[in-house]
């Protein structure tokens, strides 16, 4: 990057349109008062800044300092022209950097004219005029302006401000010509089309700035001109505004893997009238690579999708039914009676409200119809082994990858937890999703994608990003079962009123109890996609998240 200009002291200019069509005029150089040969103020006459006349000096009198001002920065002899102003130390360091940071190889100034007494410097007159700079890259005009004051004994300067430079630079800015800097909204983060830009999508905002922030973009190119940046002068320093554009560069592109045309269906579906304004998050992954295809979210409390870590109710089920499966040997017709109620370490825990008791039920019959008692029963005794119920922890860790997942581009996540070491009640509330047990759509969605493709691939919003792997895939047995008992939740279980007729689709419902309100919790999959919803204060997880999966499945 060129060097940038460094500003002096702070200042602030109302800046002038550029006017065309510029002339070079006749510099008239001299002071009004106490003026040698060479038209500056001798020693018995100089400029004194602590006693500034509250009388603004004549217009003539003001075009003529300004005038000799100009013309010494135009002969590039920047302490005679820093000696005509009020700082004279700070003016000529700041007029060298102009210089330097611009590349500057002439500079012209037109149209030097009094615009009277200033209304932003008490005291001054103030001179407007035109530069004209030739920078690296091209020739930049533009307009600006200095109030002139002058002290009690007639000896006249100019007041020196960033405006002298440049209208309107702030603190700790500087100029720079040639290469344009990288600046804020310089890299472009898009969809998997490479054209849509990711904050087109309200749920994407947050996660787009970030991205840009933390990825390397690919191609691009920077353009040429002038522009304001951060800095003291002496460094690289973020692009805050182009002033001048000489040649257009490419903006870098960042593709992650969002599907455009479903994020939008998201979009639409966290915000279902069904859903009565409820915070709701939702995630829809392509189960064959891991890719996050949408990711959508509404309520005041974050990014619930990704972060909204919550007890997930009865989808956990799918977790426990794994690990049955797995370190049990049961299949999907293994007995599980579900009956009203079961005691496990001294607590009572129940069914939800409408699931009929049934002493001859099979795991999948258990698993259609949400029986918690089934899988408190079953957990308890093939699960846990003298007081240790890590195997749900296990499982979670070993075949669906639990753990601290990176997706790409610096985007937070919250992980999901499983605790190895529960006690007492807990034991029996982690198989139904309850007690300690946290979770998020993002991971439920992960869990359904790890059935339906037969092993997990960490979930990933940038192609090519590192994903972690799971120390055993899942078996194609298990895998099986799970997809049948899926099945039968969409098509004749608790998924049913709003799954049913869907092609293809395996689902769990969830219903999570949190202080005085439930959670409602869905997780599916289809030929495409596997998706997850939580919708807080939901009444379950059909009659809430339903709705959210439902259109994304279809729009998938």
């Amino acid at each position: 990057m060129n060097r940038p200009v460094k500003l002096g002291i702070a200042g602030t200019c109302t800046a002038l349109l550029v006017v065309g069509g510029i002339g070079i005029y006749n510099v008239v150089h001299g002071l009004t008062a106490g003026a040698s040969q060479d038209g500056r103020p001798d020693a018995s006459g100089s400029f004194d800044p602590s006693t500034l006349s509250s009388t603004p000096p004549s217009n003539a009198e003001a075009v003529k300092l300004a005038r000799a001002f100009l013309d010494s920065w135009a002969e590039q002899h920047f302490d005679g022209a820093a000696s005509d102003s009020d700082t004279p130390d700070t003016a000529a360091q700041a007029l060298r950097d102009y210089s330097d940071g611009l590349h500057l190889k002439k500079v012209t100034f037109d149209h030097v004219l009094s615009a009277g007494p200033s209304s932003v410097t008490p005291g001054a007159t103030k001179v407007t005029f035109d530069v004209r700079a030739q920078v690296a890259g091209g020739t930049w005009t533009y307009s600006s302006a200095v109030a002139v004051v002058h002290s009690t004994n007639g000896v006249s300067a100019v007041h020196w401000n960033n405006s002298v430079l440049y209208p309107g630079l702030g603190d700790a800015q500087s100029l720079t010509a040639g290469k344009l800097p990288a600046g804020a909204g310089a890299v472009k983060v898009v969809a998997s089309d490479g054209r849509t830009d990711l904050s087109t999508f309200s749920s994407l905002r947050d996660i787009e700035a970030t991205i840009s922030q933390n990825a390397n973009p690919k191609g691009g190119s920077a353009g040429t001109g002038v522009a304001v940046v951060d800095g003291d002068g002496h460094g690289d320093g973020d692009g805050v505004k182009t002033l001048k554009v000489f040649s257009k560069g490419r903006t870098p592109v960042i593709k992650t893997t969002i599907d455009a045309r479903l994020q939008a269906v998201a979009e639409r579906a966290v915000k279902d009238p069904q859903l009565q304004e409820k915070p709701a998050g939702t995630v829809a992954l392509d189960w064959k690579n891991g890719h996050i295809l949408a990711l959508a979210h509404t309520g005041a409390d974050g990014d619930i999708a990704i972060n909204g870590i919550k007890s997930p109710g009865s989808t956990m089920k799918i977790i426990t039914s794994a690990a049955l499966i797995d370190r049990a040997g049961l299949t999907a017709n293994s007995p599980a009676p579900c009956t009203d109620s079961v005691i496990a370490n001294s607590q009572q825990f129940h069914n939800d409200p409408g699931v009929k008791a049934n002493p001859g039920s099979t795991l999948t019959q258990a698993f259609t119809v949400s029986c918690n008692t089934s899988f408190i029963k079953d957990g308890f005794r093939y699960l846990v082994h003298d007081g240790n119920a890590s195997a749900l922890h296990d499982e979670a860790v070993n075949v669906f990858g639990m753990g601290s997942w990176s997706i790409g581009g610096g985007v937070a996540t919250t992980d999901p937890s499983i605790p190895a070491d529960v006690q007492a009640g807990d034991q029996a509330a982690q198989f139904i999703g309850q007690g300690k047990v946290t979770a998020t759509p993002l991971f439920m969605a992960s869990v359904a994608a790890t059935v339906r493709g037969i092993g997990f691939r960490q979930p990933v919003i940038l192609p090519g990003q590192h994903q972690q792997a799971a120390p055993r895939t899942i078996s194609a047995r298990t895998a099986g079962y799970l997809q049948s008992m899926m099945r039968s939740v969409a098509t004749s279980g608790t998924a049913a009123p709003r799954l049913g007729g869907l092609p293809g689709v395996g689902a769990k419902t969830g219903t999570a109890e949190e202080g005085d309100h439930t959670n409602g919790w869905l997780t599916a999959y289809n030929s495409r996609i596997a998706v997850a919803s939580l919708v807080e204060g939901g009444s379950s997880g059909v009659d809430s998240a339903g709705y959210v999966v439902r259109r994304l499945l279809i729009g998938s």
